[in-house]
Formats: structure tokens, sequence, C-alpha cells
């Protein structure tokens, strides 16, 4: 068995990296903030989807995992005591940045600190917009206990002293409604709240029935398990199974609670036995706040200093302001670099679509959009002008599965062709296609993307799309969306890397394409830049590979479970992770090829499931001056020696020196893509 490293540890050093851009006091103030928010959110899905995966194991007595040497209570225990002590690094982090922006004269208010006229504001602010969204539970052993919303976040109250000699408990969910954190001006300075505090402030008031001297209030958040359980009932359609499963999600078994560390040991044991939760297993004692989450959006009180500098997406030189998208596609391939250029023009192109009375079909695949999606409202007016529209959902994005329902359900009844990707394989991919019919010519405009058709998501995460009407590719995406309209039946690519069915074989061709290249003497390289790499057949051939003198240079964000390094083993590989500001989301591949090197863009990573599990595309790049992008892309973020850090086996996520002078990957690529389209326009 080759060497590995556990991917539930490697993901936890992931996530500690975007703890370290909270630490980083380069980064601007409300950023910090952000990271803050964006750490507590992975950590909610982590427990969510993996660490309930793991309690599973425990429960069904499996007794390792791979990648770690000891059983699989060991390894939760592992990764309880890493949580444990980022946690200390959080708590620090949030202090660090609350006296930072003390020294802007931006301050947090608690209950505490309020001052009379501070008082007197929150005051009525609570009555008018707060009051009547809070309605308390009393909490007695004899009624039953509510059932919690591991999305929500609550005060767990004690009342005590006075005439009743006996405490009392309450639970109050802090309102949704209204924005987690208020601001106050008051004349040079600035405060902000959280709800939590206002409550707090007021729950003498709240609970004025009550003759109790002392009113105690203590965060705590609750996460279930998120696995959707799809039953094999086939009276049952696909979309009531995941509706039913939604349901039950609501009701998943218990896998983290995590508490304010001072709530009294009553309060503490109450909850715990209602929760029917044992004390240190999957328990997580912690600061005074939980639920990060929200401070994702962290107000900037009007100072630009305390949010990155804006970057406004580049023009593509070529497509701004062209009469016709379809038009350029025909003439040459094309490739989007999100966020650093405009994601409207995929929007822009279906709005031509649209309208263009020579476009007969558009299909789509899709697996998240946001909520609001303009590609969603360009389909449907698609085929409100008569074109044929067939759309691929995928149900089983998690997270975003009701949304999916949703949008499903909305096209379906505006009369779109809608086809759900199959129980037990997801659609992954990341595919669009036009068909234009003049005469008796037709030709094809098709889409093959890294990423999400999603508006919000392409303004903060780096992907790729290839806009291209090469007829073989193309013909082979048709291919791909004629087997998810038809029970997926196998097809045979040859321009395309398609999983399930072929991507695995391909990808230890080219791989071991280079062994042979490097055993003949020949220089050999592979660049590669994954979200993730854990599929231990690809991982064994790549140590081949490294074995054989090929030169194997990756960039890895989040799980890696090879091991670099590793004399005699993995000496020719180095893995380098980037967590920056625009999360880095595109996967594409390099090949040396013994002088002719040959590129792929895809939509998966190298994992078991998204090779084997999945319905995944890859498209190899063709056009020569796209090649060279792909080849500055990786030289650029390989150069960089700002947000990048080394990946090893010991996991301490050190920041990588190149003894260069600074480079910092993405200002550089955005300033790249600044001057080209810049150059692009004083030349025409």
């Amino acid at each position: 068995m080759a060497q590995l490293i556990n991917r539930e540890l490697s993901w936890l050093a992931f996530n500690e990296r975007v703890l370290q851009e909270a630490m980083d006091k380069d980064v601007p103030l409300a950023e910090r903030m952000r990271y803050l928010g964006i750490y507590s959110n992975n950590m909610d899905e982590f427990y969510r989807v993996r660490v309930a995966n793991l309690r599973r194991m425990i429960e069904f007595n499996k007794k390792s995992v791979d990648g770690y040497k000891g059983s699989t209570s060991e390894l939760y225990n592992a990764v309880r005591k890493t949580v444990l002590k980022q946690l200390d690094n959080f708590e620090k982090a949030y202090e660090d940045v609350l006296i930072a922006l003390q020294e802007k004269g931006i301050y947090q208010l608690d209950e505490s600190n309020c001052s009379v006229e501070m008082k007197l504001a929150l005051s009525s602010y609570f009555e008018l917009d707060l009051k009547h969204a809070i309605f308390p539970i009393i909490l007695e052993k004899k009624t039953p206990f509510p059932r919690l919303r591991d999305s929500g976040i609550y005060l767990a109250i004690k009342m005590s002293g006075g005439k009743t000699k006996k405490s009392k408990f309450a639970l109050i969910q802090i309102p949704t409604e209204q924005p987690r954190i208020y601001t106050i001006k008051d004349k040079e300075k600035q405060y902000f709240i959280l709800l939590d505090d206002i409550i707090r402030l007021h729950l003498r008031e709240i609970f004025a029935i009550f003759d109790f001297e002392n009113f105690e209030a203590f965060t705590f958040k609750f996460t279930r398990d998120a696995e959707l359980d799809l039953d094999d009932d086939l009276s049952v359609s696909f979309i009531e199974k995941i509706q039913n499963s939604l349901k039950q999600r609501k009701k998943g078994k218990p896998v983290r609670f995590v508490y304010d560390d001072k709530m009294p040991k009553d309060l503490l044991d109450f909850l715990l036995a209602a929760l029917n939760i044992q004390f240190g297993v999957n328990t997580i004692p912690g600061g005074k706040y939980h639920n990060f989450k929200d401070f994702m959006s962290f107000p900037t009180f009007g100072r630009k200093e305390l949010r990155f500098k804006k970057q406004v997406s580049v023009a593509h030189p070529e497509l701004e302001n062209q009469r016709s998208l379809i038009e350029m596609i025909g003439k040459k391939d094309f490739m989007l670099h999100f966020p650093y250029q405009r994601f409207g023009y995929i929007v822009d192109l279906l709005r031509e679509a649209a309208i263009d009375p020579y476009v007969s079909k558009i299909k789509i695949n899709i697996y998240r959009v946001t909520a609001n999606s303009q590609i969603m409202k360009a389909l449907m007016a698609a085929i409100y002008n008569g074109k044929e529209v067939t759309v691929i959902f995928e149900l089983q994005a998690r997270f975003d599965e009701e949304n999916n329902l949703y949008w499903s359900n909305r096209l379906k009844e505006t009369g779109a062709k809608v086809f759900f990707g199959h129980q037990n394989l997801k659609v992954h991919s990341k595919l669009l296609q036009i068909t234009r019919k003049k005469g008796s010519a037709e030709k094809m405009y098709t889409y093959v993307g890294t990423g999400n058709f999603n508006e919000r998501t392409a303004k903060v995460y780096t992907d790729l799309a290839l806009l291209t009407s090469d007829p073989a590719i193309s013909r082979e995406v048709k291919k791909v969306f004629r087997l998810l309209e038809s029970n997926y039946n196998r097809g045979v690519f040859k321009e395309l890397l398609v999983s399930p069915f072929d991507t695995r074989k391909k990808l230890l061709e080219l791989i071991k394409n280079e062994i042979s290249i490097a055993k003949k003497g020949n220089k050999a390289y592979i660049k590669i830049k994954l979200n993730n790499l854990t599929d231990a057949q690809v991982i064994e051939m790549l140590y081949e590979a490294s074995q054989a003198g090929v030169k194997i240079q990756m960039i890895i964000r989040g799980i890696c479970s090879l091991v670099p390094g590793v004399k005699k083993i993995s000496e020719n590989i180095e893995v380098i992770s980037i967590v920056d500001r625009y999360l880095e989301h595109s996967r594409f591949m390099i090949f040396g090829n013994n002088g002719d090197p040959r590129y792929f863009i895809s939509s998966a990573d190298f994992m078991e499931r998204n090779i084997d599990k999945r319905i995944e595309v890859g498209a190899p790049i063709y056009s020569k001056e796209l090649q060279e992008e792909l080849e500055t892309i990786f030289s650029y973020q390989w150069r960089g020696n700002v947000k990048s850090r080394i990946i090893s086996k010991t996991l301490k996520n050190k920041y990588r020196k190149t003894g260069e002078k600074r480079f910092h990957a993405q200002e550089e690529l955005y300033n790249y893509y600044l001057k080209k389209s810049l150059t692009y326009e004083d030349l025409h």
C-alpha cells in the first residue's frame, strides 16, 4: 500500500490554512473576520459530512481507514484533538482582530460594557425590531425537548436566585430575520454588537413574569449528520426520495455540540441529557460566540481599508462589445478565467441564443446555481422564444438540493425538458451546448468548464471555461448529454475524459506515457492543479512516475493524501497549496509528452468518487494561444511566494519561500489579465 496522508487530517490542515488568513496581519480586518466565518462554515460542513461518516464507521465496527495507522476511534480522537487546538488559534485570531479594530476606533459592545446611552439606543432597536422575533421555550424534564435546527444558534438561559430556590432553564433561538451584527455610530467612534448580546441585555424583560435575580445566557450550536438516506424503494420517485431525505436530514444524529465553556455544569448536563449527547465525545468547548459563518458578512463601517482593494472582473479583449458571441466562438476557441474575467459573458451567450432565430436547441447540466439565477432566467427566455431547452439537474448537490428542486420545477413548468442525475451517480460535469441550424447546416457551440453556472460564486471561485465549436469535442459533449438523457448508456470518447467511463484509464495512460519518456532518458514532466487528490491508484502511479524521474509539480488547494518529497518514493514530487482572496477551484493538467505537451481542463478532482462514481468531463485544449495561457496560469501560481504553503507529511502548513522577491500569484494574475485587455484595446 502506498504511503498516504489521511483525508480527514489533510482536510483539517486545509481549514487551518483558511485560519492562517484570519491570523495574517497583512489581510484587511473585515476580511480577517470573513475568513473566521469561512473557517467556521467549513467546519460545520466537515462535521455534518466527514465526521458523521467517521462516526458511522465506528458504529459499524470498521477497524481502519486509509492513510491512518490506528483505528477509526483513534482517528476520531485525533480529529477532535486537532479541532480543539485550532479552536485556541481561532479564539486568539478573533481577539487580535478586535484589538486591531479598536486601534481604528471600532469597538465591540456586549452586555457588560454598554453605556446608558447605548443601552437606550439598543432598547429602542429591541422593542421595534427584535422583541417580536424572540420566542423563548421553558425547558423542563417533564416536557419534550424542542427539535433543534443545526443551522441555528441558540442561547441556553439559566434563571436563578430570588424567592425561588430552584433554578429554571430556557431556550432562545437567535432570530435569523435580522443581521447577526448590529452597528452603532457615536461621534468619532463606531461600535458593533451581536444579537446574542442585545438579547442578553434584555433577558430580565423577556422573562419578566419570573421572580429571579440572575439571568444568564450561554451560546451553543448543534450539528447533525447531513447524509441523505436514499432507500431502494422502486415505487418512490427520485424526487420524492430527495424530498423525504431532506426532511430526515433535519432529524439526523448529533455529531457535534459546541458550547460556551463558561456554561454552568447543571445547565450543560441538562442539555446533553436532553439531546442524548455524550460529554467529551461529541462536545466541543469554545468561547462566548458561535456560528461565526455570520461573520462572512462582517460590516465595513464605511471604511474601504477594511476590505480587499476592489478588483472588477476584466473584460476579455476579444469578446467585449461583440455583436455576436456565437459568431466569435464559431471562428476560434476561447477560454475564460473567472473571477479575473467576467462570468457575464456566459449569461450574454445564453441571452443571445434565446433570441437567435437560427438556434434550435440549448442543453445544460446544472450542479449548483444561485437562488436568483440569471442563467435560469435566460433559459426560461429561450423556452418562451420557442427553443428546445434540455436541463440536467443534479438533485444530490449537497446543501443545494432544495434550490435545485425549485429551479427544476420552474423550468419544467415553463416547458423545458428536465432530467435528473442518477441516484448512485452524481452529475458533476459543467457543460453547455447550443445548436444552431441554418438551412441544412448544423453547428454546435460548446462550453466545458471546471466550475458551476453560478454568478455569485464566479466572483470568488477561480474557474476555467472552454468555449469552442470544435466539431470533435462538440460531438462528444452531445454524446454525454445523450447518455444523461437515456439511462447512462456507455459511450466511447476519443477527445474527452469522461467519468466514470474512461477518466481513470486515460489519466493512468497519460502518466505511464511520461514514465516511458523518462525511462528513455528524455525530459518528462507533469503539472497538475486540483482541489483534492486522494485516489490511491493515481497516487501510486504518480509515485512510480517520480521514481522513474518524471518531475511532478502540483497545486492542490484542499485534501492531498499523496506524501511528497519522500526519498526513493516521491522525491521528484512537489506540492503546494494556495489559499488567498479567491478560492482556487480550477482543475487542469499539463503533460510534457516528449516536447509536444498535452493540456486538459476538467470538472473532476483525483478522487475515487470523481473518477468512478460521478459524471465528470475533462476537455483537451488544442489552441496554442490557450495552451500558453494555461502555462502562464500555472507558472504564476508556482512562482507565488506570498500565499503558498508547502504540503508535506507533517501537515505544518509552512509558507513557501522561493528566494525571489515578493510575488503574489493572484494579484499578478489579475494584473496579467488587465494588461492583456488594455494592450488589445491599444492595438485595436
